[in-house]
C-alpha cells in the first residue's frame, strides 16, 4: 500500500470517529437519547417533539459547535508551526488567542452596543499579537525558536494584564463574561452555530489552496527562495489565514489552549508532514479533539459542566512541558 492510500485512509477513518462521536455525544446529557433514536429524529422518521428539542435546538448545534472551533484551531496552529517553522507555535502560545481576547473583551465589557463587531475586533487583537511576537522573534538567520516562545510568553503577560484590568474596571458586568473567558460551549445553540460557519467555510477553502505555499515554507526560506517564491509574502499569507481561524474561535466560545499544539503533532505522526494530508487530518482530529473535552466536560462531572477550555489546559500543559524536554528547548 502506497503512502498516498494510507494517509488517506486514516484521513477517512478519523473523519468517520468524529462523526461516531458526534452522534454518541448528542445522545449524552442529562436525558440519554439511544443512537437508534437520534438517528430516527436527525432524518424525520419520529415525531417525538422532546428529542427534536434537545437535538436540534441544544446538543446538535453544541457538538456542531465543538467540531467546527477544533478543526479551526487545529488548522491556525498547523499554518503557524510552518509560518515560524517551530513546533511549539500554536494561537495560544504565539500570544494570538489573548490578542484576540482582550479585543473581544474590551467590547463585551465596555461596549457591548457593539457586539456585532466582535469577530473584526478578534481578528485584529489576534493579528497585532501575531505581529509583535513575528517582528521579536525574526533575525537575520531566521526566525529563532526560543525567541517566539519568549515573544508569545511576553504576549501573553501583557495581554492577560489588560484582561484583568478590564474584569476590575467593569467588574459588574463580568458574570456575563466569565464563561466565555474560559472557552466555554455552555448555552451555545444555533445563533453562534449560523454566526460562525460562514467565516469557517471561508477558512478552511484559503487555507485548502494554501497547502502549496505551506509545503515550500516548511522547506526553509533558502529553498523557498530558489524555487523563486516570496517567503515572507508567503509568511503574511499563511499568518493572515491562521490568525483568522483562531480569532473567530475565540469570538465564539472564548481561549481554548493548546488544540493548535497538540493535534498538529499527533496529525504529523500519522500522516506526515505533507500539508496535502496534514492539513485535513488536523481538521479531523482538531474537531474529535475538541468534541472529546466538551463532552467529557459536561458529562463526566455532570452536573456541573466544565468548560473545555480548562480541560485542554489541563491535558496540554504537561504535553507542551514533555515537548520542550524532548526537543531541548
Amino acid at each position: 500500500m502506497t503512502r498516498k492510500m494510507t494517509s488517506g485512509t486514516i484521513i477517512i477513518i478519523t473523519f468517520a470517529l468524529t462523526i461516531v462521536m458526534a452522534i454518541v455525544a448528542i445522545g449524552l446529557g442529562s436525558v440519554r437519547i439511544p443512537i437508534p433514536e437520534i438517528l430516527q429524529t436527525i432524518f424525520g422518521t419520529t415525531s417525538e417533539d422532546v428529542h427534536n428539542t434537545i437535538i436540534f435546538d441544544i446538543r446538535m448545534p453544541r457538538v456542531l459547535l465543538a467540531m467546527i472551533i477544533g478543526a479551526n484551531i487545529a488548522i491556525s496552529g498547523a499554518l503557524l508551526q510552518a509560518v515560524m517553522g517551530n513546533p511549539l507555535a500554536d494561537p495560544g502560545l504565539t500570544g494570538v488567542t489573548s490578542g484576540a481576547a482582550v479585543f473581544v473583551l474590551v467590547i463585551m465589557l465596555a461596549m457591548p452596543e457593539y457586539t456585532n463587531f466582535i469577530p473584526i475586533a478578534a481578528f485584529i487583537g489576534g493579528l497585532l499579537a501575531a505581529l509583535i511576537v513575528y517582528s521579536l522573534a525574526w533575525k537575520r538567520n531566521g526566525i529563532s525558536p526560543i525567541t517566539i516562545i519568549l515573544s508569545g510568553v511576553a504576549v501573553n503577560a501583557l495581554a492577560g494584564g489588560a484582561m484583568g484590568y478590564l474584569s476590575i474596571m467593569y467588574s459588574d458586568r463580568l458574570p456575563a463574561a466569565v464563561q466565555w473567558m474560559n472557552g466555554s460551549l455552555a448555552a451555545k445553540g444555533n445563533n453562534s452555530l449560523y454566526m460562525i460557519l460562514p467565516y469557517a467555510i471561508v477558512g478552511w477553502i484559503a487555507s485548502i489552496f494554501a497547502i502549496r505555499k505551506a509545503n515550500i515554507i516548511r522547506m526553509g526560506d533558502q529553498v523557498a527562495s530558489n524555487l523563486g517564491e516570496k517567503v515572507n509574502r508567503i509568511r503574511i499569507l499563511l499568518s493572515l489565514i491562521a490568525v483568522f481561524l483562531a480569532a473567530i474561535s475565540v469570538a465564539t466560545i472564548g481561549m481554548i489552549g493548546f488544540v493548535g499544539l497538540i493535534v498538529p503533532h499527533m496529525a504529523r505522526f500519522l500522516v506526515g508532514s505533507n500539508y496535502k494530508y496534514l492539513l485535513p487530518m488536523s481538521m479531523a482530529l482538531g474537531a474529535l479533539v475538541l468534541l472529546v473535552a466538551d463532552t467529557g466536560g459536561r458529562t463526566l462531572f455532570a452536573p456541573m459542566d466544565i468548560p473545555a477550555g480548562i480541560l485542554m489546559a489541563v491535558i496540554g500543559g504537561p504535553y507542551f512541558l514533555y515537548l520542550m524536554r524532548r526537543r531541548g528547548f
